[in-house]
């Protein structure tokens, strides 16, 4: 179409592919404006299909992805998230290889997060969530966070509120150690005996 020598072309496109574990299709709508100086393009439509995966941090993205059609942002917070996800299962499943009585991966080493149990204390576990948030803007990051399953008689020995605390001090930990450091740390300070 054309006004006054100003040039406009609608094009659709589509495109299929994966980023390691998830396959994605992305079809979308780009409108040219070209004028005697200059031509620009916007998007005008982003529709973004994935195939139903277990990561549910995914679709409130992908949501924010395609209400602002902003494909750039949508490929890097992906390739971001992908590599967060594969750190994550290296992290796990090295911590279940190597302690293998004390660290439990329910869901396998693909699990959002890790159980860590005492060998020589039944009843006494620890819980490490470890999220992978997308902020609004796209950028991705990891975020942990400590569970404690005590038994009632322990935490009626607990004068000080260390199990009460125990959280908050997991975050300054990860904080001073980062993140293999401080689930190595946890996990050793649990299963002592196992160390001698």
């Amino acid at each position: 179409m054309t006004e006054k020598s100003i040039k406009k072309v609608l094009q659709r496109h589509r495109l299929s592919g994966n980023c390691h574990m998830i396959t994605f299709q992305v079809e979308f709508q780009t409108l040219e404006v070209q004028n005697k100086e200059n031509l620009s393009s916007v998007i005008t439509d982003l529709n973004i299909i994935m195939e139903p995966i277990a990561y549910s941090e995914l679709s409130e993205f992908v949501s924010r992805a395609e209400e602002r059609r902003d494909l750039l942002m949508f490929f890097r917070s992906l390739h971001s998230f992908v590599k967060w996800c594969e750190y994550r299962k290296r992290t796990f499943k090295h911590f279940k290889e190597k302690y293998p009585e004390a660290v439990l991966l329910s869901e396998g080493a693909s699990s959002s997060y890790m159980r860590i149990r005492s060998p020589s204390q039944p009843g006494f576990e620890l819980v490490i969530v470890w999220k992978i948030e997308i902020e609004d803007r796209g950028k991705v990051f990891p975020k942990l966070d400590l569970l404690t399953n005590v038994p009632q008689q322990a935490l009626e020995l607990d004068r000080n509120g260390v199990v009460g605390t125990a959280p908050l001090s997991f975050r300054t930990l990860l904080g001073v150690l980062g993140i293999e450091a401080a689930l190595e740390s946890l996990i050793r300070s649990l299963c002592t005996e196992n160390n001698n």
